[in-house]
């Protein structure tokens, strides 16, 4: 079943908002990058928040159907990226967000409003 990427994207914005994740950004990559249609960033405090943000995200994926390509950064909990095609999901780990800060690099993109 093929799952559109604005359904992926409210669908790991949800996951990760009830799971607590703070600053949660959804940035537009269409137009600007062949990677992904959509980028979502987010963190938790803790690596066990972490982990719970991006098995959330991966769960739901699983129930709507989507294809989950690959998952990197459980163990370590500090970065994982979640792959889920037209959607890449980017859980930090607080301080590792503040230091890579990949929304500068993506400065291009246009942020997704939620209502």
């Amino acid at each position: 079943m093929t799952v559109k990427a604005d359904e992926l994207l409210q669908l790991a914005v949800a996951a990760a908002e009830d799971k607590k994740a703070h600053r949660i950004v959804a940035l537009d990559l269409q137009g600007i990058s062949m990677v992904a249609d959509y980028f979502v960033i987010c963190h938790g405090n803790s690596d066990t928040q972490v982990q719970a943000i991006a098995t959330e995200i991966r769960d739901r994926a699983h129930q709507r159907g989507a294809v989950v390509r690959g998952i990197e950064g459980m163990d370590t909990a500090r970065w994982v990226l979640i792959d889920l095609g037209d959607v890449v999901v980017h859980v930090f780990h607080r301080e590792e967000r503040d230091y890579y800060n990949i929304e500068r690099l993506w400065s291009d993109a246009k942020v997704v409003e939620f209502a």
